[in-house]
């Protein structure tokens, strides 16, 4: 709808990438391609699907598997681990696929010092980078989900103040409009996706 990616048309997909589908090998080989052609055209950023366990539960493996080979399950899960776990756009916006933290004070130094090169634990930044989400109330809660945690507007607007930022924008829930704004409009949810889970 907006143009194929160019260094003009730069896009960047925030995660979940696979297991959103039957056709999850044919949409992260088109992504890579692109990253290939235009490394500046496109922008790729890790999801919680973007894992083994993830793989495994939700087709993503067993796709590959049919389509390709068991070799190429290992490498996708090789390559998984090379993506960024986070972006910040001119300096003021955050791009993650979960959310924020359990603790305050995280810095944008405490975030590019995480070993991404594995498979996500089960706690700590990494995990909660991918899998937490926002709650309207202030605080922290427990996850819905089981992993990662619930955040208030108070801990959005403290994180963006100590890192100097104005907004996070975050994916990780499908949303019927596509996009939901909260947090008194610090933070965008923006999950598009036609065809969910071939629904």
């Amino acid at each position: 709808l907006n143009g194929l990616p160019s260094e003009e048309n730069p896009y960047l997909f925030n995660g979940d990438f696979v297991d959103r589908g039957s056709f999850s090998v044919e949409v992260i080989l088109t992504l890579f391609a692109f990253k290939c052609m235009c490394p500046s055209a496109i922008y790729l950023a890790r999801g919680n699907h973007e894992s083994k366990s993830m793989n495994k539960i939700y087709g993503f493996e067993g796709e590959v598997r049919s389509k390709l080979s068991e070799t190429f399950v290992e490498l996708f899960a090789e390559v998984f681990c090379y993506l960024p776990l986070a972006h910040v756009i001119n300096q003021k916006v955050f791009v993650v696929h979960g959310g924020l933290f359990s603790v305050d004070g995280v810095k944008l130094s405490d975030i590019r010092a995480i070993d991404r090169f594995c498979e996500p634990p089960e706690e700590g930044l990494m995990c909660e980078l991918l899998w937490s989400d926002p709650q309207p109330c202030p605080g922290r809660g427990p996850s819905k989900r089981g992993v990662g945690l619930s955040f208030g507007a108070d801990v959005t607007r403290r994180f963006l103040q100590d890192n100097n930022l104005d907004l996070v924008v975050r994916s990780h829930e499908v949303k019927d409009e596509g996009y939901e704004i909260e947090h008194d409009g610090k933070l965008i949810t923006v999950f598009s996706a036609p065809n969910y889970c071939d629904q």
